[in-house]
């Protein structure tokens, strides 16, 4: 049945969404452009290839500590790409920032209690940093696209005018090469946001909580798969889950819908297609999907 509610709740979603990753997506762009001026990528590329895991430890807390969705972690991949740091490392911070950001474990803590956050916080650090060395160990970078490592060419009177004219400032310059990149990635954005706008609004909390109940043995890998379309941000994720929790969904499977959901969305998965080979997409998503299975059962098993 049409509801109009529904509608409301659709266009709200979507039109909050675009402002916010559009707001988003220029500002972290802009910044990892003026780090870039001032950190040599030898520097960033050094610091992340740290030998015996280290590199990949530092990855795993630099994710930690960024306060990052999964659509914003996506300008601050680009800017490592460019700086040419360590491929697995990379791949570390890419699952860890959207899981491990300080928003999402505050509100774990508050709502779930320290000990299943810790339990959260080992599963998806260790998670990450496995699957960080495992795609490098297997030559997955051959996945990346070759233009994603090169720094767009920002257009302006320093490449095309004359001695007479005054070169672009540094700043304008970092604007013009954000503002390059944005444009290469709005149709992603805007088409991922429509879509997971659309299943915002019209799929019920009362359908998610009644299919993965404790009841179901398949709860938790449902609770995965549902949790990956649907664009959720750090400050509702928790609180929607602990809603589903009390309309009688398995701790298991809210586990399993907050990785699925923090840790993937259908609008980050558009824009990886602007950075990543299709073979690279999907074995990133099988990566969220084995996390947050496993995490699911695991904490049903211990819990």
């Amino acid at each position: 049945m049409f509801d109009m509610n529904m509608v409301k709740e659709t266009v709200n979603m979507f039109l909050f969404l675009a402002v916010e990753l559009t707001l988003l997506f220029l500002l972290i762009s802009y910044l990892v452009g003026v780090l870039q001026e001032y950190i040599p990528p030898e520097k960033i590329q050094s610091i992340l290839s740290g030998k015996h895991g280290k590199g990949y430890l530092i990855a795993g807390f630099l994710g930690a500590i960024t306060p990052f969705c999964s659509c914003s972690t996506i300008p601050f991949l680009k800017g490592l790409l460019r700086a040419r740091a360590g491929f697995g490392t990379m791949m570390v911070f890419l699952f860890a920032s959207p899981l491990l950001n300080p928003i999402i474990i505050g509100l774990f803590a508050v709502t779930f209690g320290w000990k299943v956050t810790l339990f959260y916080f080992v599963i998806a650090m260790g998670i990450s940093i496995i699957a960080g060395i495992t795609l490098e160990k297997l030559g997955f970078e051959k996945y990346v696209r070759e233009e994603a490592y090169i720094a767009p060419q920002a257009k302006g009177c320093a490449s095309s005018c004359g001695g007479n004219k005054a070169p672009v400032s540094k700043w304008k310059r970092i604007w013009d090469t954000t503002w390059t990149d944005f444009k290469k990635v709005l149709p992603y954005l805007i088409g991922g946001i429509a879509v997971g706008s659309l299943i915002y609004g019209f799929m019920p909390t009362e359908f998610v909580a009644s299919i993965s109940s404790e009841d179901n043995l398949f709860a938790i890998p449902v609770a995965a798969v549902i949790g990956i379309p649907l664009y959720i941000r750090a400050e509702a994720v928790i609180p929607l889950s602990a809603a589903l929790a009390a309309k009688g969904m398995g701790l298991g499977a809210v586990m399993a819908l907050i990785i699925g959901s923090a840790g993937a969305s259908l609008t980050e998965v558009i824009l990886l297609k602007s950075i990543f080979k299709n073979q690279m997409i999907a074995a990133f998503l099988f990566v969220i999907l084995f996390m947050a299975i496993s995490a699911g059962y695991l904490y049903s098993f211990i819990f």
